[in-house]
């Protein structure tokens, strides 16, 4: 299997292509790669490319390339807006599994709950690239900046199929794998580390939300997030 990168300027029939400086330093430096050996690029947004060294520098390695390959969108989306918790390793454990896993949109939830942490977009995003590279795709997920739950209201349509998990034993919630139905854009809401507030999944309901349930045992929010995920891949593309 050739090694694979991540090159996130590759156009398609792109003759030639020069590597960032970290990336050029792991290639040249770390696995001694040289002049005519191949490799794998993708761009994180469908592009794959095949091509070889031509320049084993350092800092500004240039690679050749010769081949090109799209890959399509999912035909059906899975978006997980979720609390991230204050522990830094935890939310980066859920990003890096659900990306190879398969997912496609990932959404910090801010609630009068959530835990209130320094976002570093740019090593989350390197987490998400690892991942992508690591299982071997071609399409990095979106991850966007924290939102409310107002704005989460504007990003879906009134068709797609979306829910929010919750804990409260006295409002009534079907089970996940009841609910969900196959072929369908999906968004999945999963609260805080102390749930969210009545007051938030009344909203939630009156903006056309279904209550769901994710089993009988109360789970870790990061393993929530990749239970939801791990559902809505078995049921679209196992």
């Amino acid at each position: 299997m050739l090694p694979y990168f991540y090159q996130p300027i590759l156009e398609y029939n792109q003759k030639l292509t020069v590597l960032d400086e970290p990336t050029s330093k792991h290639v040249i430096q770390v696995l001694r790669m040289q002049e005519g050996e191949e490799m794998l690029l993708t761009n994180g947004k469908g592009l794959k490319a095949q091509g070889k060294i031509v320049a084993a520098e350092r800092k500004r390695c240039g690679v050749q390339l010769s081949s090109y390959e799209k890959i399509e969108k999912r035909p059906y989306t899975f978006a997980l807006a979720i609390a991230f918790t204050k522990n830094n390793s935890r939310n980066e454990w859920l990003l890096e599994k659900a990306t190879e896993m398969g997912i496609d949109q990932i959404i910090p939830l801010v609630t009068s709950r959530t835990e209130k942490e320094k976002f570093n977009a740019q090593r989350l995003n390197g987490i998400l690239v690892s991942a992508m590279l690591q299982s071997q795709q071609s399409r990095m997920p979106q991850l966007t900046e924290p939102l409310a739950l107002n704005k989460i209201f504007t990003l879906f349509k009134e068709d797609d199929q979306r829910m929010i998990a919750h804990c409260l034993d006295d409002q009534k919630r079907i089970s996940l794998l009841k609910a969900l139905q196959p072929e369908k854009n999906t968004v999945v809401l999963i609260g805080p580390e102390g749930d969210f507030t009545p007051q938030e999944i009344d909203l939630c309901l009156e903006k056309g939300y279904q209550p769901i349930s994710l089993g009988p045992n109360r789970l870790r929010t990061e393993t929530a997030g990749l239970y939801a995920c791990t559902v809505f891949n078995a049921l679209n593309y196992a």
